[in-house]
């Protein structure tokens, strides 16, 4: 589980990145591969969660919070795009970074 988890926040971040690409080129990025990212994400969050639910005394709760955190960056820039707000580049900077502070937290605990 903890593999697959992996693998989706894997997924999740190069759909990430391409959308971060679209914005600095001043495009809109497709909303389904908004969906598609947001999508993974939560899957790959939930099943974290859940692997921490299993492992109460053994998880990695960095990672965990990390992740939390960088969901609720995920939101706040899904609802200002819906809001047709500019967009926040620096937010979605802070969110993509603390997304990679979460992944490598979490291979760190896979390889460890």
């Amino acid at each position: 589980m903890l593999y697959l988890t992996i693998v989706l926040f894997a997924v999740s971040a190069a759909i990430g990145l391409s959308i971060l690409v679209k914005w600095f080129a001043e495009q809109e990025a497709p909303k389904a591969v908004v969906y598609t990212h947001g999508g993974l994400a939560a899957a790959a969050l939930l099943l974290l969660a859940f692997y921490a639910f299993q492992h109460p005394d053994h998880y990695p709760m960095i990672s965990l919070i990390l992740f939390v955190a960088a969901a609720l960056g995920g939101f706040a820039l899904f609802f200002m795009d819906r809001l047709k707000d500019k967009r926040p580049v620096a937010v979605a900077l802070v969110h993509g970074l603390i997304a990679v502070a979460a992944f490598v937290m979490l291979l760190v605990f896979a390889i460890a």
